[in-house]
């Protein structure tokens, strides 16, 4: 039987963290990404398949991935990813989902207690970001830093999704101040 890719992750609402403090953390990389949603044909979003392309620089090196992704359930989904060339990239983003916006974001990656942890930072937050720690099974808490204030464990809540914030940011519904 084939094993699949799973990514098990925990996603924590908190407050906009002291970027120094992240800076000088273990391992620390900065990253700044850009992502899209695209429409799938027929026979896959239907089953909750959901295709991403992203642009990602980081000092001075950019790469683009293409995900597939599918939930298993609120906190697993198998994820396939395969870096593309530029020119796909390209070619992939006139698929962009309908209703839909590119996500710009800047990921903050640390090592804490042998767990990666993501900050994602948005332009249009000042006061709040996300945390995103992957575990190797549903039943790991993941340990959060001390110096990370979480507001709201949002893990299994689907309006906090980046595919969701890029309909919001279609909309211009996003609330920036909160």
């Amino acid at each position: 039987m084939d094993k699949k890719p799973l990514e098990i992750e925990y996603k924590f609402l908190i407050e906009m963290p002291d970027l120094k403090v992240l800076e000088a953390q273990p391992d620390f990389t900065e990253k700044k990404l850009c992502q899209m949603y695209l429409e799938l044909p027929l026979g896959f979003s239907e089953f909750g398949t959901r295709c991403r392309i992203r642009k990602i620089e980081e000092q001075g090196k950019v790469t683009f991935i293409k995900t597939f992704k599918k939930d298993v359930t609120d906190l697993t989904r198998v994820e396939i990813e395969e870096e593309i060339s530029e020119e796909e990239y390209t070619k992939l983003s006139a698929f962009l989902r309908k209703g839909t916006a590119p996500v710009e974001k800047t990921r903050l990656t640390f090592s804490h207690k042998n767990y990666t942890c993501e900050v994602d930072i948005f332009p249009f937050w000042s006061d709040k970001a996300f945390l995103e720690i992957e575990v190797e099974s549903e039943s790991v808490t993941p340990p959060i830093p001390d110096f990370i204030r979480v507001t709201k464990d949002v893990s299994k809540d689907k309006s906090y999704r980046n595919s969701s914030i890029a309909k919001m940011l279609f909309n211009h519904s996003f609330n920036t101040k909160k």
